[in-house]
């Protein structure tokens, strides 16, 4: 029954296309190139206990793009949520009333302290009860689909029980949410700890998805680091092709934060991945 239930919510999620992630060094150029760009994911928490003038920029992006919100700090996998960033975090959801949201599989606070990145969960039954029961009180506050999204991890935590494609489907099936696949983390994942990636997208949920992230990556001292900051690599490219012979996704999104490139090598990302998805029927 929740199965069926979640299914019917991506389809009732409308088909975006290809995105960018907004910041704020992109503010000229995507007005100037507007018909390149499907719709726009912002970060929810810049615009928590923000400035009028914040508040305006994200008015005005709210005037001209569909925008999805990215929350960061809900850390959904702690033991208690902070509820009073969850009500601000739905007041800004409210403020755009976009199609869905986003939020990661991991947790960033213990006892309330702000531990600074976002870290992996154990694989465990106990783990699994933990975060359904935030989804469920979070739900509860903010009524647009939420979609949680996979993150890359350098270390693996003790107190593993299962295989992470199969914890992340627990999570989806108990939760009835979508999943936000970021491609370069399950790229970054894979080499960083000798795991198959194809593997792992054939075990996951693919009538899951529900949109992608891709970037380039970093590569120091033989390990890959998600920067954020380069060019997508082939690799990449293939793995998200992948993803599309699996899936049929409502929209792709390029983050990129640091080291940008003039405008036109960004446009060039998205209409590689626009010409990808529509190769696989992807978008109309």
């Amino acid at each position: 029954m929740v199965d069926a239930e979640a299914n019917m919510k991506k389809n009732d999620i409308p088909s975006l296309g290809v995105g960018l992630g907004f910041r704020p060094e992109f503010m000229s150029s995507i007005f100037m190139n507007r018909e390149k760009i499907d719709f726009l994911e912002i970060i929810a928490d810049h615009y928590i206990d923000c400035s009028p003038e914040k508040l305006k920029e994200l008015d005005l992006l709210a005037e001209n793009f569909i925008l999805i919100p990215h929350a960061i700090h809900l850390s959904l996998g702690s033991v208690d949520l902070d509820l009073n960033y969850l009500h601000k975090l739905n007041t800004v959801i409210q403020r755009i009333n976009p199609p869905y949201w986003s939020e990661h599989i991991s947790f960033s606070q213990v006892h309330g302290i702000d531990i600074g990145h976002l870290s992996p969960l154990p694989y465990s039954r106990e783990a699994i009860d933990a975060f359904c029961k935030n989804i469920e009180r979070v739900k509860k506050s903010i009524s647009q689909p939420l979609i949680l999204e996979n993150i890359s991890y350098s270390i693996k935590l003790p107190g593993q029980e299962m295989p992470e494609a199969k914890f992340i489907n627990e999570i989806l099936l108990e939760t009835g949410c979508g999943l936000l696949l970021d491609v370069t983390n399950l790229y970054t994942n894979s080499v960083n700890h000798n795991y198959n990636a194809l593997g792992f997208l054939n075990e996951v949920m693919a009538e899951r998805i529900v949109q992608l992230h891709f970037v380039g990556v970093d590569i120091k001292n033989e390990v890959i680091i998600d920067s954020h900051s380069q060019k997508t690599s082939p690799e990449i490219w293939s793995l998200m092709e992948e993803v599309f012979k699996r899936s049929k996704v409502k929209g792709a999104v390029l983050e990129r934060d640091l080291n940008f490139p003039a405008f036109s090598e960004i446009t060039e990302e998205l209409d590689i991945a626009r010409k990808l998805g529509k190769k696989h029927k992807q978008w109309n």
